[in-house]
């Protein structure tokens, strides 16, 4: 009788946490250690979110203590909540057996990225690529494919991007304009003449025949499925936002330029309900951070137009010490975003914290202002 009691009070308490922690959900606060089902700190950094069927899927670099080198591939854990985290595992894991691999341990695998395409039924991974050995010379974007959103993942190929496609929206004079370039004439970086030199497409001639650079990176599928790849390119000078294939596994060869010479890295895209796309970036100052960048456009294709820092206190100048990675829309919710960044600690790579704030607007303006910490019923106050 006493166990009969003792199991029924159990029962009862836990129906109550239940209907707690429905009505109170979990805070979220930024940069902080953030345990999964097994206690660990999650270990998903410069990463992307999927939601599929109800489940937050969030896919990230596994890092290890001493290395922001890919030791293990990428990892993937799940939610329902998008507070408490089951560790999935590994999605796409490094080959130890075949030397020959791009993705071999001690490659460098950054910003992951997972789109669903309705059309296959399949689940794609993009990410940025280095190959073993060659620091970031390689500028290769990587492609994945899987049956489940857990993975795992089975890696394609990498490439550069766009071989032997210049920018649709380059004009005819501005094409006669670039055959005129001759590289040979700035070899000296950062002179007026090289910056003007780069801004009519003295790196985009360059890469044409291999095809263009891509490094930290981000996609976007848009309302009507067509999905784009947004990528730091031409040696991180200019952003490029090009066209997937319709199985979202290769390019369709069409892309423009965004801010040449601007020097963004680390791009965040999302669409409000107007119809106005927004990108939030950083500037390019290695692992240490800087004051984030923000543009708009009517169009995927642009024309893009830059705003002012949308961070606002303490430490907003360098975006609370962190660096962009996602901007996540909220299921169900008109104009509802997460804006997330990870917290760089080179010397403890592992040790990288997260950054999660809620998008606010002002006279239809985004912008994000640092908490200490707040739930998701925020979005249910506005």
């Amino acid at each position: 009788m006493k166990m009969r009691k003792f199991c029924l009070l159990g029962s009862f308490c836990l129906f109550l946490a239940t209907i707690c922690s429905a009505a109170s959900p979990k805070k979220i606060r930024s940069g902080e250690i953030w345990p999964d089902n097994h206690g660990v700190h999650i270990n998903a950094h410069g990463g992307g979110m999927l939601y599929h069927d109800g489940v937050y899927y969030w896919y990230g670099e596994n890092k290890s203590d001493t290395t922001s080198n890919a030791m293990v591939g990428i990892m993937c854990y799940s939610s329902s909540n998008l507070t408490d985290w089951k560790n999935e595992g590994v999605a796409l894991s490094v080959v130890k057996d075949d030397e020959n691999s791009d993705i071999v341990p001690g490659c460098i695998m950054e910003r992951p990225k997972v789109i669903y395409n309705a059309k296959t039924s399949k689940f794609v991974m993009w990410f940025h690529l280095e190959l073993k050995g060659k620091g970031y010379e390689a500028a290769r974007s990587a492609v994945a494919v899987a049956d489940c959103p857990t993975g795992p993942f089975q890696y394609i190929r990498s490439e550069r991007i766009n071989a032997g496609k210049l920018p649709f929206d380059m004009t005819a004079a501005q094409r006669a304009e670039l055959d005129t370039l001759d590289a040979d004439k700035y070899q000296e970086w950062w002179t007026p003449a090289w910056h003007e030199a780069i801004h009519k497409g003295l790196f985009v001639k360059r890469d044409l025949p291999g095809g263009q650079m891509a490094r930290d990176m981000q996609l976007f599928v848009d309302d009507d499925g067509k999905a784009y790849h947004i990528y730091s390119s031409e040696d991180n000078l200019t952003l490029q936002i090009a066209e997937l294939s319709e199985d979202f596994l290769s390019h369709t060869g069409k892309y423009v330029r965004v801010a040449p010479v601007g020097h963004n890295e680390a791009p965040a895209l999302f669409k409000t309900s107007e119809g106005t796309y927004w990108m939030i970036t950083s500037g390019c100052t290695g692992w240490a951070p800087n004051e984030a960048r923000m543009f708009s456009a009517p169009s995927i294709w642009g024309p893009w137009t830059q705003h002012p820092n949308p961070c606002r206190g303490p430490k907003s100048e360098i975006t609370f010490g962190g660096q962009s990675t996602y901007v996540l829309p909220m299921p169900g919710k008109k104009d509802a975003f997460i804006f997330m960044a990870d917290i760089w600690r080179p010397k403890h790579p592992s040790d990288a914290r997260y950054i999660w704030l809620p998008v606010q607007f002002e006279q239809g303006i985004p912008y994000v202002e640092w908490m200490d910490s707040w739930s998701l019923d925020f979005f249910d106050k506005k």
